[in-house]
């Protein structure tokens, strides 16, 4: 009995941290905090909804900081815009805790849902070339859409980028690659945010989040590695089978299971 419970301890351990490298790479790739894929995959493994997505939150904060300094090595021009949209990512996410102590896992998985086909309807609509015709806007637009993002999106367990990047490639007009580079580094002010929020809320198990969060650093190398050497229109359609998957996977689990 004791070697067969310490088996399943370590299969356990073992999910956790593959869990953690692919949601990295994920996550470094397409410039999200990894909850599109986390909070699923949570979910099959049995985790309540509310703690996945506190789990997903912490996972963030590794992968965020790490993605987001390998990204300015590569092009510092992109923290101007995004400094306004973090700080106001940071303020909106600080009321999701109470957020999620108000509302069922329903209601959540809707808008999770809600988030991910807007995101595949704005990628549809994108050009498939890499254009330089962003729209000008005053800083305090930034700081708005920041705050809108960050709670919206840390109560359904992602950083944002799953309404961020949309909105920038749609709205603003910024190509993918620069707008993923944007929303991953707005995710550390909302996922350090929404961390903060719902530990206090109590929907946090750090030890999961402990695991896969460090385990997905390996996964952020490489995904941002994998993403600059890669074609613009090819990174569109992967980006689009992602939500895709997501869309699927979430649905069934919440609505067929």
């Amino acid at each position: 009995m004791y070697n067969l419970s310490l088996n399943c301890f370590i299969k356990r351990k073992l999910l956790f941290i593959i869990i953690g490298i692919l949601v990295g790479f994920i996550s470094g790739f397409f410039g999200i905090g990894g909850g599109t894929l986390l909070v699923p995959a949570l979910l099959y493994l049995g985790i309540e909804l509310k703690y996945a997505i506190g789990i997903s939150v912490m996972q963030m904060v590794f992968s965020s900081i790490f993605g987001s300094y390998l990204n300015f090595k590569n092009d510092i021009s992109i923290l101007k815009d995004a400094i306004y949209i973090g700080v106001g990512g940071f303020c909106g996410a600080l009321f999701s805790g109470g957020f999620i102590s108000l509302v069922n896992d329903e209601l959540l998985g809707f808008l999770f849902l809600i988030f991910v086909l807007i995101g595949i309807y704005r990628f549809f609509k994108s050009p498939n070339e890499s254009l330089s015709n962003e729209r000008e806007v005053h800083n305090y637009v930034y700081f708005l859409i920041g705050c809108f993002v960050g709670f919206f999106a840390i109560s359904i367990g992602v950083g944002g980028s799953l309404l961020l990047t949309p909105i920038l490639v749609g709205y603003m007009r910024y190509n993918i690659k620069k707008a993923t580079s944007i929303a991953l580094f707005f995710i550390i002010f909302s996922s350090i945010s929404g961390f903060i929020s719902l530990s206090i809320a109590g929907f946090i198990d750090y030890e999961i989040g402990i695991i896969i969060g460090i385990f997905s650093l390996i996964g952020v190398f490489f995904g941002i590695k994998a993403k600059n050497q890669i074609g613009y229109k090819k990174y569109k359609n992967f980006s689009i089978v992602l939500y895709l998957v997501i869309f699927i996977l979430t649905t069934n689990k919440l609505f067929f299971n």
